[in-house]
């Protein structure tokens, strides 16, 4: 029956990429048949797909996979906006990160993408008012994948966040569309100040590998903060800034700097 619900399931070139990939897997390693099966290939849709990783990674002995996939599986069929972040997450992994050469390596293998999509469910039981749950899984996602996002707070699609160690976002920022970031990344506030106390980051960022963006401050559209930079106020668009604390030192470089991911500094 899930194999005809697949096939008659409406035209969707990435959940028939992911399939096809996994298909492929199933024939390279016949060990990982099981595996494939379960996370794809039993699956009428690439929603059902996510929420099946979504509850199998995030399920403990205090809330189970059972419970989990009804939760994800709800937030998937009221806001189809999910599925459409999820897709254009999967993109911008798979054209900004060269280890990524399949469409199923992030939702299979890549905990930044994996994280983002339980933020998202996390996101969307915060808007319904669950907080208690929203905030389950907020720990959850933090315990299994290092990655430490509030529900509250706001991000696009298109986001891609590399090897994700370490990575914070705090209850009240805002991150744009088509922003890119790596490891050890912080966007948080400066003490223990009440209210909207945390960055909002413009489209097409790019955020260097352990760089800190504190406080209520804006980062300007496509511009760049170098890796290990330390950022308290506001960074016009299309520019460069760089150290501790972080100063302006040129331009973005190119258009699109969240896209090319080119960390290198103008001499």
């Amino acid at each position: 029956m899930r194999e005809l619900n697949a096939r008659l399931a409406p035209l969707d070139p990435v959940w028939e990429r992911v399939r096809k990939e996994a298909q492929q897997v199933v024939v390279d390693e016949p060990l990982m048949g099981g595996v494939m099966h379960n996370n794809f290939l039993h699956h009428a849709s690439f929603e059902n797909a996510l929420a099946f990783r979504f509850a199998v990674k995030l399920a403990s002995a205090e809330v189970s996979e059972q419970i989990l996939r009804e939760i994800a599986d709800a937030a998937f069929a009221d806001e189809p906006r999910l599925g459409a972040a999820a897709r254009a997450d999967l993109m911008a992994v798979s054209e900004r990160d060269p280890a990524c050469h399949r469409y199923l390596q992030p939702m299979m293998y890549f905990k930044g993408y994996q994280a983002v999509q339980a933020y998202r469910v996390g996101h969307w039981l915060w808007q319904k008012g669950r907080i208690d749950m929203a905030s389950f899984v907020q720990m959850r996602t933090s315990e299994m994948f290092g990655v430490d996002i509030h529900p509250a707070a706001r991000i696009g699609q298109g986001i891609m966040i590399d090897h994700a160690h370490s990575i914070v976002i705090g209850e009240t920022a805002v991150v744009g569309d088509n922003v890119s970031m790596l490891h050890s990344v912080t966007l948080g506030g400066t003490g223990k100040e009440d209210g909207d106390r945390h960055p909002k980051i413009g489209d097409g960022v790019l955020i260097g590998a352990g760089a800190k963006v504190l406080g209520n401050i804006k980062v300007g559209e496509y511009s760049r903060i170098a890796a290990g930079s330390v950022v308290l106020s506001d960074v016009p668009r299309c520019s460069t800034v760089a150290g501790v604390p972080a100063k302006i030192v040129g331009e973005a470089g190119c258009a699109q700097p969240a896209l090319s991911m080119d960390h290198r500094l103008s001499d």
